[in-house]
């Protein structure tokens, strides 16, 4: 008899919460009041997405748009479920950190006049054969599913998503990386003249993240390409976006435009502009705060009570071998 051990994150089918489930206003300003706070703090780094209250654009529209509407909704891939409601769609995509269009949260509607087609997307570095493919080609070679995430951020609130995507190992897999590549180095879109936020000189544009090709191998990591079951939007990280769910936000880097594989370590966004706060590694640790405020605890969008924080942000079980060996790294900050 076969016998299934769901593992701490996964929510039982009866307990799943549609996202048509709306909070009250009450609690919504609430967020909104936490959001300005944590931004009068001083210069923080780049996590996703966060509530406030505005008029959002036409989810019809946003399709008619869209030529990849067609994908979605993909299935759901039942192994990725959660232990939480998920998070209202309307706060998830209208109070987002999007620098390249400025440091506000509210940049949902300047981010409109990203160009999302054509997006070409570079594979290069240390690959057999370099690649450069439409985004609408790529998602014609890739099967899309809907996985259902946490999403921490190193601000010290928290979502749940659902978005729709590919494993990242299924790029690694078009790009096939020689044996001595051991990063993955991913750059988004340089447009100042369209982002006005990348004509800010402090900032060192293009936004660079990276991962180590075991950890852009694991199950977990993921490209999105949607979210709701309908194509990403562009405040969210069109056409093609990382998730990583166990890392702090600012690691899932939006709009990617190329995937280079490297022998070197990148040096990421905010670590390059303020590395004793913002690392490479950015795993989720309850027990090590950040340099200002403790990551002890959480709170879901939407809710007006704080939550523990999990270690890995409650992947542990899949991740955490994936650090054996750099135990002496800084690995959570």
């Amino acid at each position: 008899m076969f016998i299934k051990i769901r593992k701490r994150w996964e929510l039982k089918e009866h307990q799943a919460t549609s996202e048509t489930v709306y909070i009250n206003r009450r609690q919504f300003m609430q967020k909104a009041a936490l959001g300005s706070a944590l931004i009068s703090t001083g210069l923080i780094a780049g996590c996703e997405e966060q509530s406030a209250e505005a008029t959002t654009p036409s989810g019809e529209k946003t399709l008619s748009l869209d030529p990849s509407a067609q994908y979605y909704p993909a299935g759901r891939n039942e192994l990725y479920k959660l232990d939480r409601a998920l998070s209202d769609e309307r706060l998830a995509t209208t109070y987002n950190n999007f620098y390249e269009f400025g440091s506000s949260k509210n940049i949902y509607q300047k981010a409109q006049a990203l160009p999302i087609r054509p997006w070409d997307i570079v594979l290069d570095g240390m690959v057999e054969k370099p690649l450069t493919l439409g985004i609408d080609d790529l998602l014609s070679k890739v099967d899309l599913e809907e996985r259902l995430y946490r999403h921490r951020c190193v601000e010290a609130w928290s979502m749940a998503v659902p978005w729709t995507g590919f494993p990242l190992r299924k790029l690694l897999s078009l790009a096939q990386p020689l044996s001595s590549a051991r990063y993955v180095r991913m750059e988004t879109f340089n447009l100042p003249d369209i982002a006005v936020g990348q004509k800010a000189s402090w900032y060192p544009w293009p936004y660079i993240e990276g991962l180590t090709i075991e950890e852009a191998s694991n199950d977990l990591a993921f490209l999105a390409t949607g979210i709701y079951g309908k194509p990403m939007p562009k405040q969210n990280g069109a056409p093609l976006r990382l998730v990583t769910p166990w890392k702090y936000g600012f690691k899932s880097t939006k709009s990617i435009v190329r995937f280079t594989f490297t022998d070197e370590r990148p040096v990421s966004f905010w670590e390059e502009i303020q590395g004793s706060e913002y690392g490479f590694w950015a795993n989720v640790n309850p027990e090590v705060p950040h340099a200002r405020w403790s990551q002890a605890s959480e709170q879901p969008l939407g809710q007006s009570d704080r939550v523990p924080t999990l270690l890995f942000n409650g992947y542990a079980e899949e991740v955490a071998d994936l650090y054996k060996g750099v135990e002496n790294e800084r690995l959570y900050t």
